[in-house]
């Protein structure tokens, strides 16, 4: 396979190593605005070559967009405009919005909905890192819109590296996302701008941080770049976990003012329940 990868960032970057290193992939094209990513995905061999949008849609069979998602409510359109027999699919985190503007596109057979749900909290091809999907799950929505021929494609790509698939309509999978991801990063920006303000001394921070508060806020290392267009996209979700998240927190306020220990401790045990689903 022939396979240009638009966007050159972790996600694209990562997939395009992990596709040439099983076989997949041919050939991996490079598109990218920073001509710095380009050139870097070259030095590393990420990439074959770098080439602009139209060059490389006429010369690959698939081509996958990893930009940020509000740049893919602009290119994938553009993209389909010029598509023939070729697979395009995207790894965006949100779906509903942009699968609603290109639901009448009349190539919309060729365009598959992907989401591979693996990442790290750094970004650009810089992070780009080998086995980042490996037995991880991708989730293929509104699988019924994509043409066979486009399906059976895309779910050998994923099942090559190997991933799991899994299938969802583009809102149950908005609403989930934002209860398994999106609020995770927002928690995570807030403790640690919770902790930035009430700590001054950055030292004492480090000196101090334990694999707990790490963990914690490890996701509060991620770019902006890619997260705001997310919170806009996914917005009314994120906002109904965030509510949720919010009256949690405040109950557990609540029992430390009335110093009420042993409901506490039965909410902790309640918590502890996650062991079940994350081992």
């Amino acid at each position: 396979m022939r396979i240009a990868i638009v966007g050159l960032g972790l996600i694209g970057g990562s997939l395009a190593i992990t596709l040439k290193e099983n076989g997949f992939a041919k050939t991996i094209i490079g598109v990218d605005k920073n001509s710095e990513s380009e050139d870097k995905a070259l030095r590393r061999r990420i990439i074959d070559e770098a080439l602009p949008l139209d060059e490389a849609i006429a010369k690959v069979d698939f081509i996958v967009v990893a930009t940020p998602v509000d740049v893919m409510k602009i290119v994938l359109p553009q993209i389909l405009d010029k598509v023939d027999k070729q697979v395009v699919l995207d790894v965006g985190s949100t779906k509903e919005t942009l699968l609603a503007e290109l639901k009448n596109h009349k190539n919309r057979g060729r365009y598959v909905a992907t989401h591979p749900m693996a990442g790290t909290e750094f970004s650009g091809i810089d992070a780009a890192i080998p086995k980042l999907f490996d037995n991880k799950y991708t989730v293929i929505c509104d699988a019924e819109d994509s043409d066979k021929d486009a399906l059976e494609k895309t779910e050998a790509l994923y099942k090559s590296i190997p991933m799991r698939i899994a299938r969802l309509d583009a809102k149950a999978h908005d609403v989930h996302t934002a209860y398994i991801s999106h609020i995770s990063h927002i928690s995570s920006f807030a403790l640690a701008l919770t902790v930035l303000e009430k700590e001054a001394d950055e030292d004492k921070i480090l000196e101090l941080a334990s694999s707990g508060f790490g963990s914690t806020v490890r996701l509060a290392k991620s770019s902006p770049d890619m997260w705001v267009p997310i919170f806009r996209q996914n917005r009314d979700n994120v906002l109904d976990v965030l509510d949720e998240h919010i009256n949690t927190l405040s109950r557990f306020r609540s029992l430390l003012i009335k110093k009420d220990f042993d409901t506490f401790y039965k909410l902790i045990e309640e918590a502890n329940s996650i062991k079940k689903i994350l081992n």
